[in-house]
């Protein structure tokens, strides 16, 4: 039996267990915007608009690791607990393999249709030119991404969540470190932040593929299995409300990037840029709570303790709604300060993206309930109802008011449609813990 994840649960103890998942969630965040910063202060606002404008494309792609990985571990947990660790590491193994094959696949397809894609979506000239460069090198590393992003799920699962973190600050090291090398000294520009994200892909990707593979100390391990269908559905299935997630706040950020052409030019998709770039940062809270805790709440549901299962939902709102507070605080502090560290150098810039962070802060509120709502439910193996949270939250309601809202308010009316769709998904995620109480026993 999985003792790590048995027994009951406090705040000090879920904290503890939910802290390296939450630092990793911060450490890819903050590594993940180095290239803006790098391309922003050292190649110019034009590269920098590229980045920002092709990156919902990558996003889309590297997405399906989040699927695989939340998706099978809410699978894998509950095999630990009720007691089937062979088939754990079955299933575990099978989804490592399809994973990689997989990445491979859609790597292929998106280097074909990059060009392209970004042409309809507005990109056009030198802007075009630099979007496609630094997509190509990008997809290059699609399956080693694909693994980071899943394995930052499962290693948690295999209750090796320091280990996991310590990858996580390799590859965000790695990133940095080229980052200085191929834009500053080597003058690369947007091709040479392109192949230093690639290659902390790779570190972030394949060293887990070795260390699993290996003789290890975890409760996992890569070895033999066999094709399992059903497993592999419900992996998809459990998976699709961060896959459906993920997609939705690309699309989203593309219609946001077109009104903001309309509005305000180049100079709102750069502010919208610094804006998703700080949000990731603490939204990462949030998302590393949640795959911190979701192996948990797997666990308990297998064993049906359902005692404890009810407590891990009551503590961890209250924790959710701590780190709001915290997150709401500190984006009004910190918003001119990390604003300046990727647009100081342009004045009015600057005051559009403060003006936005004026209003965008106040999503920090809500965010973070919807986005452990949708992940409790993909740990009891409800994928339809996490997906149909993330779906309303990340797709509709976003894309309804941020066509609505700029109508009445102008540019304003942007910022605060993210706003309004977090109130909007926060109340339909407690429709849904209230309805299926009964049928879970939380």
């Amino acid at each position: 039996m999985n003792f790590q994840f048995s027994g009951h649960f406090g705040y000090t103890k879920l904290l503890r267990l939910t802290a390296p998942s939450i630092l990793m969630m911060i450490v890819t965040s903050v590594y993940s915007i180095v290239d803006g910063f790098f391309v922003s202060n050292f190649a110019g606002k034009t590269q920098f608009t590229a980045v920002n404008f092709i990156m919902p494309f990558l996003l889309i792609l590297g997405s399906f690791g989040f699927m695989f990985g939340t998706g099978g571990s809410a699978l894998i947990s509950r095999a630990m607990g009720e007691g089937r660790e062979q088939k754990a590491r079955e299933i575990f193994s099978l989804i490592v393999y399809v994973s990689a094959a997989f990445g491979v696949v859609i790597a292929v397809a998106g280097i074909a249709l990059v060009r392209p894609f970004a042409a309809v979506l507005g990109a056009e000239g030198q802007m075009l030119d630099d979007c496609v460069t630094y997509a190509r090198i990008i997809l290059a590393a699609l399956p080693a991404f694909l693994l980071q992003y899943e394995f930052q799920c499962l290693f948690a699962t295999a209750g090796k969540h320091n280990l996991g973190l310590f990858i996580t600050i390799a590859a965000g090291l790695t990133n940095v470190v080229l980052d200085a090398l191929l834009v500053i000294v080597v003058p690369w520009g947007i091709a040479g932040a392109a192949v230093a994200t690639a290659v902390s892909q790779c570190v972030g990707g394949l060293i887990p593929v070795v260390y699993f593979a290996s003789k290890n100390s975890s409760l996992l391990r890569l070895g033999r299995t066999k094709f399992d269908g059903r497993a592999l559905f419900k992996t998809c299935t459990n998976g699709s409300s961060e896959l459906m997630s993920n997609i939705s706040s690309s699309i989203v950020s593309m219609f946001f990037n077109a009104q903001l052409l309309r509005y305000a030019g180049e100079d709102g998709v750069a502010a919208y840029g610094v804006l998703m770039y700080v949000s990731m940062i603490f939204q990462s809270v949030f998302i590393g709570y949640s795959v911190g805790s979701a192996p948990v709440v797997s666990f308990q549901y297998g064993a049906q303790n359902l005692e404890e299962l009810r407590g891990l939902k009551k503590r961890s709102l209250r924790i959710i709604a701590v780190f709001a507070v915290l997150m709401f605080a500190a984006a009004f502090v910190l918003a001119e300060p990390l604003s300046r560290i990727f647009i100081g150098y342009d004045e009015a810039l600057l005051s559009l993206t403060l003006r936005a962070f004026s209003i965008f802060s106040f999503s920090f509120l809500f965010s973070g309930f919807s986005i452990f709502g949708s992940a409790f439910f993909t740990a009891l193996n409800n994928g339809p109802v996490s997906a149909a949270i993330s779906f309303l939250r990340t797709l509709v309601f976003q894309i309804a008011s941020v066509l609505v809202l700029p109508l009445f308010f102008q540019i304003d009316g942007i910022w605060a449609s993210i706003v309004f769709a977090e109130i909007m998904s926060v109340i339909m995620t407690a429709l849904f813990l209230k309805l299926l109480r009964k049928k879970y026993g939380y």
